[in-house]
């Protein structure tokens, strides 16, 4: 191609690539119709602009042979091929560990039998639990420019390894260490965890109950004891003003009745046929079958109780995601609160960190001031060895704590924006709502005075707005 070719398409043609240089495109910035040009002139200016991979010399043959058609359009000449980034690795369990798989075996004629617990994810010792999937590498491609795109590789996946679990040594698959039942626990962690039964009450007779493992109790748990696990707490009998504690799951057929004594405290979820007049804590859902009433019940996700009777009054409820129940309050306007859209640990949070920031500052002031003065000593040369090393002392003082005061500061302000994140957060009142009950979702708080059916109660445009239940 020669120079004057070059000027002649360059006072007609226009080349521009895409941002991302995967695509190329001609226009003509003057519509003459004396303009002609070949196909090999052509080319050679595309080129000429730094055009060099996935040029179509099909197209650029029919703008040569009709460049009048072209005229009044933008035209792709190029195309770059894009990278392709691979697939990350997984971990795959021999088990589905989903709680909804965990139900009570069913018995031929439709009953169901609580003292089997066949469903239990029992291995015995050297049997694989866990494969790990391979990330897979990502594939280049190639920009207009002809460099070379590269692809991102996966992700590989790794093992959380708990109690009781050996990995291969090419480290891909993982096995039990020991007969017992895999627990997923805090974090996802793998766990094989030897089963305590009892076959009884947790009275006198057995005494409190602190085990590495999943406990199995076949009666109830009585007011005054304590049971807690490593792995998960199923009770077939019911829980009086006891405390229950558990890494994993606690699973409850009887229903909680605890008198405003004791604690449920769960790492997953926790499950009951009612709650009353309890205190209860799941990391994940709390899911009850018929009722909570008068309780303090928090959960990291969702509540749950959305049974026949389906029945939230009295006390208070907090949720990070929702709260979804048949009937919420009831005709005498008994005080409900119901509290979504923030983590329940995060609110205790937020009260923590702002007293420690009121302390921290105080310290800063403190040792700020005794700063100053120590600094006007030095200015008049009446800095003894001793005021000299406490200056030294002070301003490392004074360093880690304005240190500590940002991190809390910083921590305030992630808490606080996800008090505003509240798009997905909602109450559910499938069947009916009563006055009495107040909805906060977030910061806003909204009270309800009147009966409404079928509500849903979702924060949108800086309010809390009462929406149909679908």
């Amino acid at each position: 191609m020669t120079i004057s070719s070059r000027k002649v398409l360059e006072s007609y043609l226009v080349i521009q690539p895409s941002q991302d240089k995967l695509t190329a495109y001609l226009k003509f910035n003057v519509a003459d119709d004396q303009f002609t040009c070949t196909f090999s002139e052509l080319e050679a200016f595309v080129r000429s602009n730094g055009i060099q991979f996935g040029i179509d010399t099909v197209v650029l043959a029919k703008i040569a042979e009709q460049p009048k058609a072209f005229f009044h359009t933008q035209t792709v000449i190029a195309q770059g091929q894009p990278a392709v980034n691979g697939q990350d690795g997984t971990i795959r369990l021999a088990y589905n560990m989903e709680e909804e798989d965990r139900r009570p075996a069913e018995l031929e004629d439709g009953k169901v039998d609580f003292k089997e617990i066949s469903q239990l994810k029992n291995v015995k010792r050297g049997q694989l639990i866990a494969e790990k999937i391979a990330a897979t590498e990502g594939t280049p491609g190639r920009l207009v420019t002809g460099d070379h795109l590269p692809g991102k590789n996966g992700k590989e996946a790794y093992f959380k390894l708990g109690k009781n679990v050996v990995l291969n040594p090419e480290k891909t698959a993982l096995y039990a260490a020991i007969d017992g039942l895999i627990t997923m626990t805090d974090k996802s962690k793998i766990n094989v965890f030897p089963i305590y039964e009892v076959n009884g009450d947790v009275d006198y007779k057995i005494g409190n109950i602190d085990f590495v493992g999943t406990v199995v109790i076949r009666g109830n748990v009585l007011t005054g004891f304590r049971v807690k696990a490593s792995g998960d707490i199923r009770v077939i009998g019911g829980v009086e003003g006891a405390e229950l504690e558990a890494d994993g799951s606690i699973d409850v057929t009887g229903g909680v009745l605890a008198s405003n004594k004791g604690y449920i405290r769960a790492g997953k979820n926790v499950k009951s046929s009612f709650i009353q007049d309890g205190n209860v804590t799941a990391a994940e859902d709390v899911l009850v079958s018929q009722s909570i009433m008068h309780s303090h019940v928090r959960a990291g996700r969702k509540v749950i109780c959305a049974g026949a009777k389906g029945l939230i009054v009295g006390g208070s409820i907090q949720a990070g995601e929702g709260v979804s129940a048949r009937t919420i309050g009831n005709t005498m306007s008994t005080a409900t609160s119901i509290e979504v859209g923030v983590r329940p640990e995060l609110r205790a949070e937020l009260l923590e960190l702002r007293q420690q920031l009121k302390t921290t500052s105080g310290n800063l002031d403190k040792t700020e001031k005794a700063l100053v003065l120590l600094d006007q000593l030095a200015a008049a040369g009446q800095l003894t060895s001793d005021k000299m090393a406490l200056r030294i002392k002070l301003n490392a003082t004074k360093r880690q704590a304005a240190d500590e005061a940002a991190a809390i500061r910083e921590r305030i302000l992630e808490i606080e924006k996800s008090l505003e994140e509240t798009e997905a957060a909602k109450v559910d009142a499938i069947s009916w709502i009563y006055g009495g009950t107040k909805i906060v979702i977030g910061r806003y708080t909204r009270f309800v005075k009147d009966p409404t059916q079928r509500v849903s109660f979702r924060f949108t445009d800086g309010d809390i707005v009462m929406l149909p239940y679908y």
